[in-house]
Parts: C-alpha cells; sequence; structure tokens
C-alpha cells in the first residue's frame, strides 16, 4: 500500500519552494524591467531593490511556515514566537531601527540624494554615499563624516535651488559710476561663460555708502554645488574689468615718515 501521508510530506514542501522560487523570480524580473527604464532616476532605484530584498525575504517565511505546516507544527505558536522575539530584538537594537526607519524617511521624503551639497551638524560637503543606516559626506577639502541617520534632525540641501548671489563690489568714493556700469555690463558675455553660471545677471546698483568706499551690488544665479567656485571666477573677471576702466578697489593705506637723526 502506498504511504500518501509520507509522500505528501516529501512532496509538498518541494512544490512549496518551487512555488516560491518562481513567483520570486517573476517579481525580481519585473522589477529589473522597471529598473532599466529611462524614467527611473537612482532614488527610485534604490526604492525597488529594497522592496526586492523585502520580498525575498517574506517569500521565504511563508514558505517555512507553509513546510511546518506539512509537518503538523502549529504555525501560529511559531507566529507568535516569532513576535515576541521581534519585539525582544527591537528593543536591543532600537538605535539600528531608529536608523533604518530615518533612512527610510530620507529616501521618500527626497531630502537628498548623491551628489547633492549639504550642511549636517555644522560639516559641508557632497553626499558620496547613501544607506538605510548613515550617510556619507565629502566636504571639499577632502574631509568625509559618516553620520547615523537618526542622528540629525535638520539638513541644509544646496542643491534643490539655484543659488543667487548678491555680490557688494566696493569702489572709491571718487568712482565715476557710470564707468563702473559700463564695465559692468561689458564683462556680462564673460560672466555667461562661467562654469555653473544659469543667468540673471544684473545690476542692481548703489547699496550702501560705507565709510570708506560705495558698495554697489549685482545679481547672478548658478547652480548651488559650485556657487564658491562661480564667485571665485566672478571676482577673477571683475578685477580684469576695474584695470581695464582704472576704478580703484578701495584698500587701508598707511604712511610711514621716517625722521633722519
Amino acid at each position: 500500500m502506498i504511504d500518501f501521508m509520507g509522500s505528501k510530506k516529501f512532496i509538498l514542501p518541494v512544490v512549496y519552494v518551487v512555488i516560491g522560487v518562481v513567483i520570486y523570480n517573476i517579481i525580481k524580473l519585473v522589477m529589473k524591467k522597471i529598473s532599466k527604464t529611462k524614467y527611473v532616476d537612482k532614488k527610485k532605484k534604490t526604492i525597488i531593490s529594497l522592496l526586492k530584498n523585502i520580498i525575498k525575504y517574506l517569500i521565504m517565511i511563508f514558505v517555512i511556515l507553509a513546510i511546518l505546516s506539512v509537518y503538523g507544527v502549529d504555525t501560529s505558536s511559531v507566529i507568535t514566537s516569532i513576535g515576541v522575539a521581534g519585539v525582544i530584538i527591537g528593543l536591543a537594537l532600537q538605535d539600528i531601527v531608529a536608523d533604518f526607519l530615518a533612512g527610510v524617511l530620507i529616501l521618500f521624503d527626497n531630502h537628498y540624494t548623491l551628489g547633492d551639497t549639504v550642511t549636517i551638524d555644522g560639516f559641508t560637503g557632497e553626499v558620496v554615499g547613501f544607506g538605510l543606516m548613515t550617510t556619507k559626506i565629502k566636504a571639499a577639502n577632502g574631509e568625509g563624516m559618516v553620520i547615523a541617520n537618526s542622528a540629525f534632525k535638520k539638513v541644509v540641501n544646496y542643491s534643490i535651488n539655484n543659488a543667487v548671489h548678491y555680490i557688494n563690489i566696493d569702489v572709491a568714493y571718487d568712482t565715476n559710476i557710470n564707468a563702473l556700469e559700463k564695465a559692468l555690463t561689458e564683462m556680462k558675455e564673460e560672466v555667461e561663460k562661467i562654469s555653473g553660471y544659469v543667468g540673471n545677471y544684473k545690476l542692481l546698483g548703489i547699496q550702501e555708502f560705507a565709510s570708506s568706499s560705495i558698495k554697489y551690488m549685482v545679481m547672478l544665479e548658478c547652480k548651488s554645488n559650485v556657487r564658491f567656485q562661480v564667485k571665485r571666477d566672478f571676482n577673477m573677471i571683475l578685477k580684469k574689468y576695474l584695470d581695464k576702466y582704472n576704478i580703484e578697489i578701495p584698500y587701508t593705506k598707511i604712511d610711514v615718515n621716517i625722521r633722519g637723526k
């Protein structure tokens, strides 16, 4: 006589494993096709990868529970035990859980992504690494910082919007303002060639009569992640045109009188 119960205990686990593998591979194939479309950015690819891992472990859990039920194991008690163990582990590893949840929030709320320039806890740099536990930032001088995702509350992201520079140009009181504006207008063509410049170069006029100079303000817009370099490039062009029009930049002068003995 054929032992149907024995064959059932052998065949059903194999069937459950095969079904689990097939379902996972189908989901994996679908997600792979989605991630390869040109409309999916880096953040969405990260989310897809995260979901794929979650689905894989869920399928593994369901397959294991189904196999245990075949052998007469009370799966409800197993689930209860897993729940109790999960609570204990969660309390022991609450900092890790907090980092994970904070990473998910950063990812879904689009606080920042790889390549963004940010300031976190007074440290400014480019985001060179982002995981669900930590964020890695590299400063312009090469310094790096790794910070837990739950360790900070505020982030300044300079890459969300363009930066607007309001630049005060100090000139001497005897400067011909018409000549200054002519120089600033003439240099516009070179300013527009600065890498990272995006537009809105405007002469705003005299901003202030300071104690030893006139402050003339200009405005320009640029990409946030290169704003400091744009300012340096602008100053180089400015100095060339101020020299061309013989416009003096005020500086402190000291008269030294040397008396003979």
